[in-house]
């Protein structure tokens, strides 16, 4: 799912910020010709994902002889103390490279782990977990990927995917009928329209306009199941804004479609891996 030149490009952007010229440690304390073994290690419960962008990291590095067995991949659900892979490779490239591979792991990981978390609480509903664009630059494709090994989905990727009105748009595009009607007159037929709505009135205005998705933003449990029986399956609906894993469940029986958490991409805790070389 994601562009292998955009994976090698984020990893030499960030071993170009660690490395300067030299890694002043390894370099003078490393022969250039010695090799160890190091394992990738789970230190608590999760989902894995990244291990092959981390392997890349080495590969890179060291472009001929680094070898690796993988025991788990993305997507698996991790223990306390699994080994995650086991690689073999130069002593400088594994320790040049450890800290690289492990900011990607980590953090893939915990995004990963965030959303299945999320999308086990809502098991049951008709409702789905999405990201949305609050992610870190240059790190989107990343974490959109994330989202999906845990199970979730994306939303657009950037704004060019779709059109979606929030509440700055409408206002200043004079409001939601104007706002739709200007858009529809010069989006293609491929594009679809979202509106965010911030009360039951904006929504009937919404449904009179004929948008394709309405965001329910920061509405009650109870308003979100008003919202859904008036919608009547005539749009799909999103509900959006301050949601936690102690609210998800309430939000999810309220019969909206989609459940949009900015939480998993911009407010995980790092998954912790670690990268131990052999004696």
């Amino acid at each position: 799912m994601i562009n292998p030149i955009y994976v090698d490009n984020i990893i030499k952007t960030a071993l170009l910020e660690d490395i300067n010229y030299l890694d002043t440690t390894t370099d003078y304390l490393i022969d250039e010709q010695q090799e160890n073994s190091a394992r990738f290690l789970a230190k608590s419960d999760g989902v894995l994902c990244g291990i092959d962008i981390a392997l890349r990291v080495f590969e890179i590095l060291q472009p001929q002889g680094f070898e690796a067995k993988v025991y788990k991949h993305d997507g698996d659900k991790l223990k306390k103390g699994d080994i995650i892979a086991e690689i073999h490779g130069k002593t400088r490239a594994l320790l040049k490279g450890e800290r690289t591979a492990l900011n990607l792991i980590q953090h893939m990981s915990g995004i990963a782990t965030a959303t299945n978390r999320a999308v086990e609480i809502i098991k049951g509903t008709k409702a789905s977990i999405a990201d949305t664009r609050k992610t870190l630059p240059g790190m989107r494709p990343l974490q959109k990927y994330a989202v999906t090994v845990g199970g979730g989905r994306n939303h657009r990727y950037n704004l060019s995917d779709a059109a979606m009105l929030k509440d700055n748009h409408v206002d200043a595009g004079g409001g939601i009928k104007n706002a739709v009607a200007k858009l529809k007159s010069k989006l293609g037929h491929m594009t679809k329209i979202e509106l965010e709505v911030r009360n039951l009135d904006e929504l009937r205005q919404a449904l009179e306009a004929k948008v394709d998705v309405i965001m329910l933003d920061n509405m009650s449990c109870e308003m979100m199941r008003e919202a859904v029986e008036i919608t009547n399956g005539q749009a799909m609906l999103e509900a959006s804004g301050g949601i936690t894993d102690e609210t998800l469940r309430d939000i999810a029986e309220t019969g909206v479609d989609i459940i949009s958490m900015g939480a998993i991409t911009h407010s995980v805790t790092a998954f912790d891996i670690s990268l131990k070389i052999s004696d």
